[in-house]
């Protein structure tokens, strides 16, 4: 089980960041089509700061998952260390608690929140307003998963020196 499951985090580590990565790169793209119009022929399109901004947010909340998981999200990890072993055990659960809590009500409450502005189209790409902000819930859903496939384990420190 052990095996299954860390192979299904790694699994989903690798694809939500390569997701993230294919969402930057069409960013990148979507930004140096707009810099261009903007020399050539003096402006851009409205829908390319549009597309650039949900690009934007959709791979920041796909790699949220993959970075929580790698220790890379900001936190003071001094506690973990230096408290004894029990009252770290129970930090590092209460924390693991907390994260999985706050990343499944976030994915509900924002799946709610984007179904509930179907109705209304955003200015530029003329979508409904709902395919942007299903980025919120997937990502925060991507993150739970992640969350409970690592287990409530004390998570790596990231340091300034990686020597």
């Amino acid at each position: 089980m052990n095996t299954f499951r860390l192979n299904t985090l790694s699994f989903v580590k690798t694809t939500t960041l390569m997701l993230a990565s294919a969402l930057l790169l069409t960013n990148i793209l979507v930004i140096l089509y707009a810099v261009m119009l903007r020399y050539l022929v003096g402006g851009a399109p409205i829908w390319t700061d549009e597309a650039a901004r949900f690009l934007v947010i959709g791979c920041t909340f796909l790699a949220a998952g993959a970075v929580w998981v790698e220790g890379g999200h900001m936190r003071i990890a001094l506690l973990e260390t230096s408290l004894p072993t029990r009252l770290s055990q129970a930090l590092v659960l209460y924390q693991w608690l907390l994260t999985l809590t706050l990343a499944v009500v976030a994915a509900v409450f924002s799946y709610r929140y984007a179904q509930s502005v179907g109705m209304f189209q955003t200015p530029g790409l003329g979508i409904s307003r709902t395919w942007p902000l299903l980025s919120m819930p997937i990502g925060f859903g991507l993150l739970a998963l992640q969350v409970l496939l690592h287990g409530p384990k004390r998570l790596p420190v990231m340091s300034e020196n990686p020597e």
